[in-house]
């Protein structure tokens, strides 16, 4: 199993919890928390974190594929720190939108599946394995996942008026160090750290993404 493989099935777990909640599915044809998304648009990007992971490893590992650490994947994102309206933003709602219109059944039962696929598949799954859709190597990809399922859980909870669902330290913990690095390489050292531990000091954000 790979080091993060029991932290992200239950990232994916918390996940699912939050998209069958009755106040996400009441919502979801209404305006959420992010600029021009709907709660459904929303939930169903939450969603395609586990429900697009089985098809993504079900690709042929290639072995030529050149790997990148999560630093650089972020750094080469180009919906990193880009507009609500810049056209990367405009398809990443798109295709939201269109998973979304299958409704809060359909979304929720493709994550339910794909968790069942997952639970099976990762334990026999080396960390080193790449992801060449993403340049990756699988442990780093999962890390990946559970970001996206942090921040979009806290965005999707708060959309529905519900608090944002409790994650583990075995979750947490990779994805606050992700976040932390992330920030560091934007805002520098003694910003985050003084954010941390000294607000009379600290700039105005230190936002990662």
């Amino acid at each position: 199993m790979t080091r993060h493989s029991a932290a992200y099935l239950t990232a994916a777990s918390s996940a699912l919890s939050l998209l069958t909640e009755p106040a996400v599915t009441a919502t979801w044809s209404l305006p959420s928390a992010l600029p021009e998304l709907t709660v459904g648009g929303l939930a169903a990007h939450l969603a395609y974190q586990v429900s697009s992971v089985p098809t993504i490893l079900a690709a042929p590992p290639a072995t030529d594929t050149p790997l990148v650490s999560l630093r650089e994947y972020y750094e080469r994102a180009a919906w990193r720190g880009a507009a609500p309206d810049t056209e990367i933003n405009r398809g990443i709602r798109a295709s939201a939108d269109e998973l979304a219109s299958q409704g809060p059944e359909a979304v929720a039962a493709a994550v339910a599946a794909a968790i069942e696929q997952l639970s099976d598949a990762l334990p026999g799954a080396p960390d080193d394995r790449p992801v060449p859709s993403r340049a990756l190597r699988l442990d780093d990809f999962l890390v990946t996942r559970m970001m996206e399922i942090a921040v979009h859980s806290d965005d999707l909870a708060v959309s529905a008026d519900l608090p944002t669902p409790e994650l583990p330290f075995d979750v947490l913990e990779p994805v606050l160090s992700l976040l932390i690095g992330l920030s560091v390489g934007r805002h520098g050292q003694a910003a985050v750290i003084r954010a941390l531990a000294r607000v009379e000091r600290a700039p105005a954000t230190i936002n990662a993404l």
